[in-house]
C-alpha cells in the first residue's frame, strides 16, 4: 500500500522539511514543531526564569519564530535556533523582572517547605539571576548553553558561530564571575 503524504508522514519528517514547510507558512508543519520541541523549551526557559513565567516566554518565543523563520539560514538547526530564542526572552523577563520586581510576584517553591527553606531559595534564585545579568553577553549565553541547556562545546560554538577554543574561554570567565559573586551561598 503507497502511503499518500497526510499528518503521519509530515509528523515523521525531520527538521529541515518541517522548518521549511513552516517558513513557507505551512501552520500545520509549525504546529508540529511547537508539539515537538515545546516542553523541551519549557523546560528550559524554567531553568532560567520562574516557571510561572515559563509559558510566557516560550509563548514569545513561538510567535518570533513564526515571525523569523524565513529568515532562518539552515532549517535543519531549527531545535538550536528556538533556544537562541528562548534564551534571549528569558533573559529579557530576567531584565524585566529585576526593573520591577515585588514579593508579591513571586512564586514561592514548594508549599512543604517552611518559611525558613522558601526564602533561601528564592534569595538563591535572585542572586543567580541578578548574577547572569550582569555577565557580558556572550558569557552569559554560553554558560546558559553549557549548565542550562546541556549543550557541548562543538554545539556552543556552532551556535554562537565562534571557535570551540573562545566558548572554552568564555565559559572559564564565566563560572569564576559566578563562583565569586556567589560565594555567600557556598
Amino acid at each position: 500500500m503507497v502511503s499518500l503524504p497526510g499528518r503521519d508522514s509530515l509528523s515523521d519528517a525531520d527538521d529541515r522539511t518541517i522548518a521549511s514547510r513552516a517558513a513557507d507558512g505551512d501552520i500545520r508543519a509549525f504546529e508540529i514543531l511547537m508539539r515537538r520541541y515545546g516542553s523541551l523549551m519549557r523546560a528550559y526557559a524554567a531553568r532560567i526564569v520562574r516557571p510561572s513565567d515559563a509559558d510566557d516566554v516560550v509563548q514569545e518565543t513561538f510567535v518570533t519564530a513564526w515571525q523569523d523563520l524565513p529568515d532562518l539560514e539552515n532549517p535543519a538547526s531549527v531545535r538550536s535556533w528556538l533556544t537562541t530564542i528562548v534564551t534571549r526572552k528569558s533573559i529579557d523577563r530576567l531584565r524585566a523582572a529585576r526593573d520591577q520586581d515585588s514579593i508579591d510576584d513571586h512564586d514561592f517553591h514548594d508549599p512543604a517547605d517552611g518559611p525558613a527553606e522558601t526564602a533561601t531559595a528564592t534569595s538563591l534564585d535572585e542572586a543567580l539571576s541578578l548574577a547572569l545579568s550582569t555577565l557580558p553577553e556572550d558569557q552569559r549565553r554560553c554558560w546558559v548553553l553549557r549548565e542550562i541547556a546541556g549543550y557541548g562545546y562543538s554545539e556552543i560554538a556552532e551556535q554562537l558561530d565562534l571557535p570551540v577554543s573562545t566558548i572554552r574561554g568564555l565559559l572559564a570567565r564565566s563560572r569564576k564571575t559566578l563562583v565569586d559573586e556567589m560565594e555567600a551561598w557556598r
